[in-house]
């Protein structure tokens, strides 16, 4: 057999998977395959799962099912790879491959070790690796936008989360490595970077014995790249020295994303985050005065074992008061693995669902007059689709981040992955509307 199989990617899950497949792809491609975007063409699929909550897991059982009834060989990646490899052994015949979410840069040894027949396991039951800025990578976003990991896993242990199970330990990239990955980012003409990890505001603590991301976006200031974002800061990492760094240097947008939770102590304390319940308000007024413009987005759990209809009014209110310009609400899911399993008072599903109803239907008000603030003003855009019906430009401004914010329908015609100015005219609850203003 000369030929070498041709191999498409399923991608499922959130952006630290993603970077995964590019790596993925990356090492194929160096190695000589072929990589087809058509997953009903190509000889393999591989199939990069998300096993965070119970949501995620279905959509990535239904994904390997269909592939598996279109009678495809199967390599099973990523974090439910690494949950439920014997399961997944026996349920899904057509897997000729699963392997770890911290075994993903051995794909190409997999690859060529299945070929000869062997059914591969590669899966570390404590994932240690990093991919660094000599990994090979093929990107699948838009031109204009890469997502750059500066850390994997995470040290915590809030009762919810499988994350440190499934990912490991907190392993954070050095200054240099990712400067210089974001150095040639730049050279491919990216405009903006997403730095991602499981907390961002702890990044470095583990090589270097205290946090460092004050430094590192100081070294991030030196590289040219207009927009810079990051994701999942916690608010007691957003210390005055980060704060001061974020204001001083000018390609880091004033962005945060505050993955608080929930608001009330007692849920904070049950969530096994006490750390975080005494400083919410506080800290929020803080980041308010020092970062005036920034835009604050934040990610909430309804129905947490015990939530009663006090700790859920808590919530709003403390919603109400602080006027995020973005919220996101999941329904609690009982992890196997994870402590919250075993705490009493779980709430049935449709309560929770009326709860997460509740916070969106209170919430799009507030983002309607968040976002009714831009109509008017003259903001940066960058461009990164074409609707062909339309004939309008997509974009989004520094206020949305990709995937999770909203988008800008612009009119006129400029270059995809550019940066244009743009007169908002109009907005809605999660997008706005205007033209390119040519200078």
């Amino acid at each position: 057999m000369g030929n070498k199989p041709t191999i498409a990617i399923s991608h499922l899950g959130c952006e630290k998977n993603r970077i995964d497949s590019e790596h993925m792809l990356g090492l194929l491609v160096q190695a000589g395959y072929e990589v087809d975007a058509d997953e009903t063409s190509a000889d393999y699929v591989i199939v990069n799962t998300c096993s965070f909550i119970d949501a995620a897991r279905e959509e990535s059982i239904r994904t390997l099912v269909e592939l598996a009834e279109a009678d495809k060989k199967i390599v099973i990646t990523g974090c439910m790879a690494q949950h439920f490899q014997a399961q997944l052994l026996a349920e899904i015949p057509e897997a000729v491959a699963v392997v770890g979410s911290g075994d993903y840069h051995k794909i190409v040894d997999v690859l060529e070790r299945s070929l000869t027949g062997e059914r591969v396991v590669e899966v570390s039951p404590e994932p240690t690796y990093i991919a660094d800025e000599h990994t090979p990578r093929y990107r699948t976003t838009t031109e204009g936008v890469a997502y750059l990991r500066v850390a994997e896993g995470c040290d915590y242990a809030c009762a919810f989360c499988i994350i440190p199970h499934l990912r490991g330990k907190q392993r954070s990239r050095t200054i240099e490595s990712i400067v210089a990955e974001a150095q040639r980012l730049a050279d491919e003409g990216v405009q903006e970077l997403v730095l991602i990890s499981q907390i961002t505001t702890n990044y470095g603590l583990d090589i270097y014995g205290t946090p460092k991301l004050a430094e590192l976006l100081r070294a991030l200031g030196k590289v040219d790249i207009p927009w810079i974002r990051m994701h999942y800061a916690y608010p007691t990492g957003l210390t005055p020295k980060v704060i001061a760094a974020m204001q001083e240097t000018a390609n880091i947008l004033p962005y945060l994303d505050l993955p608080l939770q929930h608001s009330h102590p007692e849920i904070l304390r049950a969530m096994n985050r006490p750390w975080q319940g005494a400083v919410n308000d506080r800290i929020i007024e803080q980041l308010k005065i020092a970062l005036p413009d920034a835009v604050m987005r934040t990610t909430l759990i309804v129905g947490f074992p015990g939530e009663t209809d006090e700790h859920y009014q808590h919530l709003q209110q403390f919603l109400q008061r602080h006027e995020f310009d973005h919220v996101g609400v999941f329904t609690f899911s009982a992890e196997d693995g994870t402590a919250a399993v075993t705490l009493p008072n779980h709430l049935p599903q449709a309560i929770m669902d009326e709860r997460r109803d509740g916070i969106m239907a209170m919430q799009q008000p507030i983002s309607l007059r968040r976002n009714q603030l831009e109509v008017g003003k003259t903001v940066d855009v960058l461009v990164e689709q074409e609707n062909p019906e339309s004939g309008l430009l997509v974009g989004r401004s520094a206020r949305f981040a990709p995937e999770v914010d909203g988008l800008v329908y612009l009119s006129g015609s400029a270059r995809l992955g550019s940066i244009v100015s743009a007169k908002i005219h109009e907005a809605d609850h999660y997008d706005l509307h205007g033209e390119i203003v040519y200078q």
